[in-house]
């Protein structure tokens, strides 16, 4: 339904329609407010995102990447990593050179500390300033030197009310209740993983006393048995079709298996949660530095904008995509929560190489236990 609706609002703003050959993709009108030149036509732009991050022409939306290499001729090549950590490694080896990535906060923190990105002169995007000043300037890059803000979230709990009680408890411990044995899953990243953990335990989720990360990890040991598996992208598949009943994830990625399966329902944990911002960042390897800004400054265009708000389903940092109140998510309770409905969250830094690496060994200890 969710992404019917969203096709009639894109057919209005851009008269976006389905070809009447199967498969094929029909362009959009777009009014653009950039200017875009075609001098790069026939270079590449490689770039590495998350998994379902942009909206891709399926179920009649809009496909971004076509339409940029429509207007520019440049030929996008298109990647995705399930995690932070997943993509961290690619840039750091160097095996691939990628022009545009997309992680988060305190990514970005590690990658900028290790010269691993570039970078971006703002003054160029004249979409820029479209991105709301709550989003800017933020811990991560204080100076708004290397990012541009792609999309804001916070975690919490998705559950399925055919399959758990209905007064479950807004808590991270529903994860270790015995009612749900291997019917719950957790992240199968480090970093998400032991969050669930230490809000349990009132922990600093940066904090740097091995201590506290050693109390986390034993709670994961305590709580692996209930679970039925650690779980990324494959936590859509299992929750829509009812294979699991109760799992951690990302808000804006409920909103997506609701419009599958609306026995799902949503909260956030009263222990209070992480948020996080992923931001549009160009390595330091990139090969393409001028069709990366041009496909950011793309990325900022209201209708570019509107068209991955929807399709994504997390919280725009776009003025001109929260305001525009025929968004589908205009107003949305659970991406846009009042200020009293709030919930306690905390951000991720990057930490110590140090701690880093002693985490990093703990999980393999969860994993293995």
């Amino acid at each position: 339904m969710k992404k019917l609706l969203a096709l009639l609002t894109v057919i209005a703003v851009t008269a976006l329609s389905l070809c009447g050959c199967e498969g094929a993709y029909e362009y959009a009108e777009l009014n653009l407010e950039g200017e875009y030149t075609r001098e790069l036509a026939g270079t590449q732009l490689n770039v590495y995102n998350w998994g379902e991050y942009i909206s891709d022409g399926s179920d009649g939306m809009l496909d971004v990447n076509k339409e940029f290499e429509k207007l520019t001729g440049i030929k996008v090549n298109y990647a995705t990593f399930e995690s932070n950590e997943t993509m961290y490694s690619q840039i750091k080896s160097g095996g691939v050179s990628y022009d545009i990535i997309i992680p988060s906060d305190y990514m970005i923190q590690r990658l900028i500390r290790e010269d691993l990105l570039q970078k971006i002169d703002t003054s160029s995007l004249s979409n820029y300033h479209y991105i709301s000043d709550e989003y800017k300037g933020l811990y991560f890059d204080t100076q708004e030197e290397y990012t541009v803000p792609y999309n804001v979230g916070m975690v919490g709990i998705i559950y399925n009310k055919t399959l758990v009680e209905e007064d479950i408890e807004h808590s991270w411990e529903v994860l270790w209740d015995k009612k749900y044995e291997n019917m719950a899953l957790n992240f199968n990243n480090p970093r998400d993983a032991f969050m669930t953990a230490q809000m349990i335990l009132g922990q600093d989720l940066n904090t740097d006393n091995k201590s506290d990360w050693d109390k986390a990890a034993d709670l994961l040991k305590k709580g692996k048995k209930n679970l039925q598996s650690y779980a990324m992208d494959e936590v859509y598949g299992k929750m829509e079709t009812g294979e699991a009943a109760i799992a951690p994830y990302y808000a804006g990625d409920y909103l997506t298996m609701y419009e599958t399966n609306s026995d799902l329902a949503f909260f956030y944990p009263e222990e209070g949660t992480n948020v996080f911002i992923d931001s549009v960042c160009i390595p330091s390897g990139a090969l393409n530095y001028e069709a990366a800004v041009m496909y950011i400054n793309f990325l900022l265009e209201p209708e570019i904008a509107l068209a991955n708000a929807e399709y994504i389903g997390y919280a725009s940092p776009h003025t001109a995509v929260i305001n525009n109140q025929d968004y589908y998510y205009y107003g949305n309770e659970i991406l846009y929560p009042k200020k009293e409905d709030t919930p306690k969250v905390q951000y991720y830094h990057d930490i110590s190489p140090e701690i880093r690496s002693y985490y990093e060994q703990l999980w393999l200890d969860v994993k293995l236990y």
